[in-house]
């Protein structure tokens, strides 16, 4: 419980510093954030065009990984029934 704890935990600090840091950049750096990339200003860039693909990443990442600790509760669990003399 604690693992998927301390994963959901980091998930969302690393979805909030990106939804958080968009604006504290434009207001820390508004000239650097003006500049033109692509057609679009980099707020824009970040904000139209990266924000969701990172926001896939993020919870692809937390799936899989979501995925892996419920496989290894599955193991220990299984482990512990096929030898219960060993963990009493």
């Amino acid at each position: 419980m604690s693992r998927q704890l301390r994963l959901s935990i980091y998930c969302a600090a690393i979805f909030l510093v990106a939804l958080l840091g968009l604006p504290l950049c434009n207001f820390l750096a508004p000239d650097f954030m003006a500049q033109r990339i692509g057609g679009f200003t980099l707020t824009w860039l970040l904000l139209g065009v990266l924000f969701f693909p990172l926001v896939w990443i993020i919870a692809a990442f937390f799936i899989r990984k979501s995925i892996d600790l419920e496989n290894a509760e599955i193991r220990e669990v299984t482990a512990r029934q096929e030898s219960p003399s060993l963990h009493r």
